[in-house]
């Protein structure tokens, strides 16, 4: 029982995989349970009784809930191994920005390419371009956000670079057109075995997107 690490997950779901990421990053053994969000577990529902949503990371009976959150968990609970966050405040505080862009401004746009049609589609498109613009100049020239250490903001974010199939097939666009060194960025990510072991393969992501746009939209 000691040290039991369970993640309430679903496959798809880029917010899942920033849990993954982390708990494989800090080399954690974890058991991986897979929801049905059409019917959900009572696991999860009493793990997280207000939003109901995955992931929820299980850590020795004790539920943490919330993406970031788990992210920022995960890094304090195996502290012994290499730190997500910078060493100074002000290293931390701006990283906590930038995931917390990923969340407001990105995580929104990149919705609608997939999940919408029409004119909802194409304000989601111009605001997901503004989102990788934006991202790709605080990246600048450095190999991660935090510099020359995979860190908070690199979890954040690459997770979503399993959708990015999707967003071009349906929105039409070249995201390397848009960002190339962002996209170097995530080639470099994938790298890494924590990263690669997490994110699904991006045609099984495709059609999971062309699924719910048969049924929804």
């Amino acid at each position: 029982m000691a040290n039991q690490t369970i993640l309430l997950d679903y496959w798809p779901s880029m917010f899942g995989m920033r849990a993954r990421v982390a708990l494989r990053e800090k080399g954690v053994d974890f058991e991986y349970r897979e929801e049905d969000l059409t019917n959900k577990s009572p696991l999860l529902l009493q793990s997280n009784p207000i939003h109901k949503k995955i992931p929820v990371l299980i850590h020795n009976g004790k539920p943490v809930c919330e993406s970031l959150n788990v992210i920022q968990y995960v890094d304090e609970a195996w502290s012994d191994k290499t730190p997500f966050f910078p060493a100074d405040p002000y290293g931390r505080a701006h990283a906590r920005f930038w995931a917390d862009y990923v969340d407001k401004k990105f995580s929104d746009a990149q919705f609608k390419i997939w999940g919408k049609k029409g004119e909802e589609q194409e304000a989601g498109k111009k605001e997901f371009i503004e989102a990788i613009k934006n991202l790709e100049s605080e990246l600048g020239d450095k190999p991660y956000f935090g510099g020359d250490s995979f860190g908070y903001v690199d979890i954040s974010l690459i997770t979503f670079y399993s959708w990015f199939g999707a967003y071009e097939k349906f929105g039409n666009f070249s995201i390397e057109a848009e960002t190339p060194k962002l996209i170097a960025w995530c080639k470099r990510c994938m790298e890494k075995e924590s990263v690669s072991k997490s994110l699904p393969d991006s045609e099984k992501i495709v059609a999971y997107a062309a699924e719910f746009r048969k049924n929804n939209l």
